[in-house]
């Protein structure tokens, strides 16, 4: 039998129980719609919280810090210890490796790797007027501007890198006027911070003047001092949520400046005096790096370059997999619940093609007598289960895609409601669209391997008698 025969008597089949095939083609209609409705919500969920925590910066960054000493990384079986590179932590003094410009500008290289930026956070006074607080402050990065805590920005980001200007906290800002803190964008902040100022070689040799401190003749920049410093600030912006979900040290501050302007204030930091005795000559050193990564995929890779330059490396790479772990078994449990309603639509295609053998023995019959093989008749039972199939599943994916439509409305009003932004948790992807349709043709088929291998053992001649 020809295809274009088949599909044309599978058609005329189907039409002359109209009313049959399309209630059982409604029960497969529902079970896709629920099905699609299920896993809808989960891929919704799963985009949902992927979009959340990629803005947030933590599954693309890697955070770097230095070894404090030798016997630290053996005890943590960091490189140089138990189970790491040996000796690619140390310098050739065998002092741990130093997290200065140098390192930053290595990691920098590291293919996939956008930026390191460090992270400077520091106590200072804040004077706003008549008013003065001492507040933590930070730095933040241009690119801090893609985190979702900027959303919800009153005012403007940093208009440049090296720009004077700071962000401030809503809870600083109602320090200021809790009627109105919004009368805090455009004033001028004055800002009294710790610089650190390298010492100037003394002159002399052998001992000093007082014939007991030692000559430091030669000994360029062996220490620093501190001064303290002012600088004005514009306030153009005030932020209510923690950048970065307070994962960060930076984003548990109250004024947040540029981080290329921090860099070039020259911050008194803890590290400093870390890195005084350390070095053969005073130098500015660092505390963390936070390198942000192209791809999260290549976070593993980027980790491993980076211990092998002898630092600490940590990302929560892990936890990300123990989520992505977390919605396959949710997908899988919402299509077992949503596979059910097509697992009893089945049975009505079973039901409905068995019936239809009955009813269509004498046809099939003179099928049989005029040369139909058992392979015709099979294939003529199977083309007609997988056309209900197909049609149900395109039905029912166009009603799981209304409930996931409806569901969505529901949630941003609701969240409206409460004054939050509205958010999608329903997806309906392509891909989820084809496998719907496909797996609706399967089953279909599935139901009709009974009827169909029914019809195909009739005997012609008990057929033609059939009355």
């Amino acid at each position: 039998m020809k295809l274009p025969d088949l599909i044309e008597m599978a058609a005329g089949n189907l039409r002359n129980s109209v009313l049959r095939n399309g209630l059982t083609t409604v029960g497969i209609s529902v079970g896709i719609a629920s099905l699609v409705a299920m896993l809808s919500l989960g891929v919704g969920l799963q985009q949902l919280a992927g979009k959340r925590l990629s803005r947030s910066g933590l599954f693309d960054t890697v955070v770097v810090s230095p070894w404090n000493d030798s016997r630290q990384m053996a005890r943590d079986g960091g490189p140089g210890g138990p189970g790491g590179p040996g000796g690619s932590s140390l310098s050739p003094t065998g002092t741990p490796a130093m997290l200065d410009e140098a390192a930053r500008r290595k990691i920098e290289q590291i293919p996939s790797v956008i930026e390191a930026q460090p992270e400077i956070r520091f106590v200072g006074e804040a004077k706003l007027g008549d008013k003065s607080f001492i507040a933590p402050i930070a730095g933040l990065a241009l690119s801090a501007r893609e985190d979702e805590a900027f959303d919800t920005l009153q005012g403007s980001f940093f208009s440049g890198p090296q720009a004077s200007e700071a962000i401030v906290k809503l809870e600083f800002a109602e320090e200021w006027d809790k009627t109105n803190p919004k009368s805090i964008l455009g004033k001028d902040l004055v800002l009294r911070y710790a610089e650190r100022r390298s010492l100037e070689p003394e002159s002399g040799s052998g001992l000093s003047s007082d014939g007991d401190t030692p000559d430091r003749t030669g000994e360029e920049g062996y220490g620093f001092t501190v001064v303290r410093r002012e600088l004005t600030l514009r306030v153009v912006g005030i932020v209510e949520l923690d950048p970065f979900g307070g994962m960060r040290a930076s984003s548990r501050a109250r004024v947040y400046l540029p981080t290329a302007l921090v860099e070039n204030l020259n911050i008194m930091q803890s590290s400093d005096l870390r890195g005084a005795v350390q070095g053969d000559k005073m130098q500015k050193t660092y505390q963390s790096l936070m390198a942000r990564v192209s791809d999260p995929g290549r976070v593993g890779e980027v980790e491993e370059a980076i211990k092998q330059m002898g630092f600490r490396t940590f990302s929560i790479l892990d936890a990300a997999r123990s989520l992505q772990r977390f919605f396959v078994i949710l997908d899988l449990f919402l299509g077992i619940f949503g596979s059910m309603a097509l697992a009893v639509a089945s049975l009505g295609i079973v039901n409905t093609l068995v019936m239809s053998v009955l009813e269509r023995r004498r046809e099939i019959g003179i099928m049989k007598a005029l040369g139909a093989s058992d392979r015709d008749i099979r294939r003529l039972f199977f083309a007609e289960a997988g056309t209900m199939g197909f049609f149900g599943g395109l039905i029912g994916v166009a009603i799981g895609w209304g409930i996931g439509f409806a569901i969505n409305f529901g949630t941003a009003y609701y969240l409206r409601q409460r004054d939050f932004p509205p958010e999608t948790v329903a997806a309906v992807p392509w891909w989820l669209v084809g496998a719907a349709v496909g797996f609706a043709v399967i089953v279909s088929l599935a139901a009709g391997i009974y009827p169909a291998a029914r019809a195909a053992k009739l005997d012609p001649v008990q057929a033609i008698r059939y009355e």
